[in-house]
């Protein structure tokens, strides 16, 4: 079991690296001076070298990749001299010095992010600290959603199959695996928060916590999560309904639930007690991997709605250019799916041993 966790340890970790070139490279080869977009309409000469030599611009790609592996590293390399980029500045990286070398520092640190370019030097590490956790209760609301009401309806187009109750949750499963996001969400936002607003009293816009109009302080406001989080689940719920139908239709046709019939047990007994178990295996799996998919998938919905998580600061940084969001959200993203996708493999390895043999 170790050696398999040491596996898929490597291959994730090769997995981030390869992430990490591929967001650096494909956005140090885009038009513009990164230098200049923090300067904005204020940019002279002088301050154009000072930003440029503060933020390693002026060094060559290859040395800004291997500075930027640096930064990202829990152990990094600091120079001693204070005019490097590399310099330890205990309010920049926030670590520890584990032990000296000539003219350089070994350092237990964070993952450093950068700073942003608009946002007055406030560090990546910050902003998304501040609006991941609002898109990852958002994210846990969705797959809620599409879990329970997934497994509930995919039972009954099972025990229900081929009638006219089955084949309309076949075509609204998939019709809503098929329609966009981004046209959902403003769909839901004008039907549910502007056209019945009076009858739902839903709110087109709004996030997880709102300041009160009367300067009483910020609220929580979990009906603004609904719209959102019911935009986010309809595509996983498409695909639990049609698996746990598929599932559960294949169990049902096993031998020991024809034993379990003969007995005279009654179908609630029998998928609950006997089938439903059994068939809940490839949902797992599928929603295993949906949790991930939800932090990328959430950008255009949370813009949408106004929801303050870290799909919508993505949006904000690619209309201001502001490329250490952008970079730090991404790898942020890929770390959750590589770490959630490990923990799955163990949790199947340990629950079946026979994996352990590939």
């Amino acid at each position: 079991m170790l050696r398999y966790f040491f596996n898929k340890l490597g291959y994730g970790i090769l997995t981030l690296w390869g992430v990490i070139t591929v967001v650096f490279f494909l956005f140090n080869i885009l038009p513009g001076d990164p230098a200049r977009m923090m300067l904005d309409q204020n940019e002279n000469s002088e301050q154009l070298a000072i930003i440029k030599k503060k933020y390693g611009f002026d060094l060559p790609i290859s040395q800004q990749y291997l500075n930027y592996l640096n930064d990202l590293s829990v152990i990094s390399l600091h120079s001693k001299n204070t005019d490097n980029y590399t310099f330890f500045d205990e309010n920049k990286y926030n670590g520890i010095k584990l032990l000296s070398l000539n003219n350089s520092d070994v350092v237990l640190k964070a993952p450093y992010l950068r700073e942003s370019f608009q946002k007055n030097g406030k560090k990546v590490t910050d902003i998304i600290a501040e609006t991941l956790p609002n898109t990852i209760f958002l994210a846990f609301f969705a797959v809620g959603i599409a879990i329970f009401l997934g497994i509930f309806l995919g039972i009954l187009s099972a025990l229900y199959k081929d009638t006219a109750f089955d084949k309309t949750i076949a075509i609204i499963s998939t019709f809503g695996m098929s329609l966009p996001s981004f046209f959902c969400a403003i769909l839901a936002a004008w039907i549910f928060g502007f056209v019945l607003n009076e009858y739902t009293g839903l709110n087109m816009t709004g996030s997880l916590y709102e300041v009160d109009d009367f300067g009483e302080g910020v609220h929580l406001q979990l009906k603004n999560s609904i719209l959102p989080a019911v935009v986010l689940g309809i595509r996983p719920l498409g695909v639990v309904i049609q698996l746990m139908r598929n599932s559960l239709l294949e169990v049902l046709n096993q031998d020991y639930i024809r034993t379990a019939k003969a007995k005279g047990l009654s179908m609630f007994k029998i998928v609950y007690k006997h089938a439903l178990k059994n068939a809940l295996n490839p949902v797992v799996t599928a929603v295993s991997g949906w949790f991930a998919s939800m932090l990328a998938g959430s950008v255009f919905v949370e813009f949408i709605f106004g929801w303050n998580g870290l799909g919508k600061e993505i949006v904000d940084a690619l209309n201001n250019l502001d490329l250490p969001i952008i970079m730090g959200s991404v790898l942020v993203i890929a770390t959750t799916f590589v770490v959630i996708t490990i923990l799955v493999d163990m949790i199947y390895a340990y629950l079946d041993p026979k994996i352990k043999l590939n």
